[in-house]
């Protein structure tokens, strides 16, 4: 039996869905597709073990699966979701920034040594890039998280802010804060990604480069390497 089809396997279908379920249950308005997307992230984030078959991390899973749908009942899945992609955004900056602290590896420098092998981080220029590529996502993702907090705390109508009686400083009409809460964040961490992939083709054009359909392949075959992490010193 194939990899991609043994119990256990790498988990980028999961992975792949997950902004599927997302962006289905914005659009659609449906938010038992929502919270589908929010249990499947909380899987994803508990791979590991959950491969493992330990059973704490199944019944943390499961526990905070039956959280969500409580909350749900009783009407308030939508401050749930809403927080979802500024707690996912915190979450990232600070896997991110951990790695850059002295003896460890940055996530960036991870990635291409799972991804391009050992040999490749020695070229010029490959090490130190890695670094800053990292730092970068830290201080994007954070800011990403205070733009998602600030737009919820100002809604109009709905927001946190409103909710208690206090008039917003800077009032952002509510279609404008759910299609960038569960939409534009998404689509501006893409063009982030795709941006980045270009400067870094053009910033290293002195170095080879794998293809767009190489690097992807060749991080579907070895996901499970990067979710578990390496935290060595470089």
């Amino acid at each position: 039996m194939s990899e991609a089809r043994r119990p256990g396997g790498r988990p980028l279908p999961l992975l792949l869905a997950y902004p599927g379920l997302a962006l289905a249950g914005a659009l659609l308005h449906r938010q038992f597709l929502s919270l589908a997307a929010l249990s499947l992230l909380l899987g994803l984030l508990c791979w590991p073990a959950l491969r493992e078959r330990r059973p704490g991390a199944w019944l943390l899973w499961l526990g905070l699966s039956g959280l969500m749908t409580w909350l749900a009942a009783r009407g308030l899945a939508s401050l749930l979701l809403d927080a979802v992609p500024v707690l996912l955004n915190l979450l990232l900056a600070w896997v991110f920034g951990s790695t850059l602290r002295a003896g460890r590896q940055p996530l960036v420098a991870q990635f291409i040594e799972a991804i391009e092998g050992p040999p490749r981080l020695l070229l010029p220029g490959i090490a130190s890039y890695a670094r800053r590529l990292t730092a970068f996502w830290s201080v994007f993702l954070t800011a990403q998280a205070l733009l998602l907090g600030t737009l919820l705390f100002c809604q109009v109508p709905g927001g946190l802010l409103e909710r208690v009686g206090v008039p917003p400083p800077w009032p952002v009409p509510q279609p404008w804060v759910q299609g960038y809460v569960h939409l534009g964040a998404y689509l501006l961490m893409a063009v982030a990604f795709a941006l980045e992939y270009l400067f870094r083709r053009w910033h290293l054009r002195h170095l080879p480069h794998l293809g767009l359909h190489d690097l992807l392949h060749r991080l579907a075959l070895r996901w499970p390497q990067l979710i578990r992490g390496r935290n060595r010193a470089p």
